[in-house]
């Protein structure tokens, strides 16, 4: 897989999750009166006090977070190298929404005992992410660069 279909991948994964954390940012807000969950345990989870962060409803920082993958990852995919600005970007911001998202999975299964499929997809939709933007290829050494008039081997 090349790396330009990669980051493609990113921007198109990030696009679901922009559309999957608005409909839940929408819900919060009260816009929604039921949610669509199938479990029922969507309400549960969107209704408790975990349902906020920092003052901020959850799914308006994913709304955040899936719209700056989704720039950095059109970015990557224009031209712009993993070792660049917004390569090096993209590798912190995935690995922040993975941390973010198994934190509130742990509070789903250990304190709520309550699963959201809505979250169960954010959560999917953040790994893939991250196994695609995979920020330890930022570790990878290149080959060292001959000098000037020195014999390669």
């Amino acid at each position: 897989m090349t790396a330009e279909t990669r980051h493609r991948g990113v921007a198109l994964l990030a696009l679901v999750g922009l559309f999957v954390s608005v409909y839940l940012w929408l819900y919060h807000l009260g816009y929604y009166g039921m949610i669509l969950c199938g479990t029922g345990s969507c309400e549960l989870v969107q209704s408790s006090k975990y349902a906020d962060f920092l003052g901020v409803p959850v799914p308006a920082w994913g709304a955040g977070w899936y719209l700056a993958m989704t720039v950095l990852g059109l970015m990557l995919a224009s031209g712009h190298s993993e070792t660049s600005g917004p390569g090096k970007l993209a590798a912190i911001f995935a690995t922040g929404g993975l941390a973010f998202s198994i934190y509130l999975t742990a509070v789903e299964l250990f304190i709520l005992h309550a699963i959201c499929r809505w979250c169960v997809v954010s959560a999917a939709l953040t790994v893939g992410i991250f196994l695609l933007v995979a920020p330890w290829r930022l570790l990878r050494r290149g080959a060292p660069e001959a000098f000037e008039g020195a014999p390669v081997e």
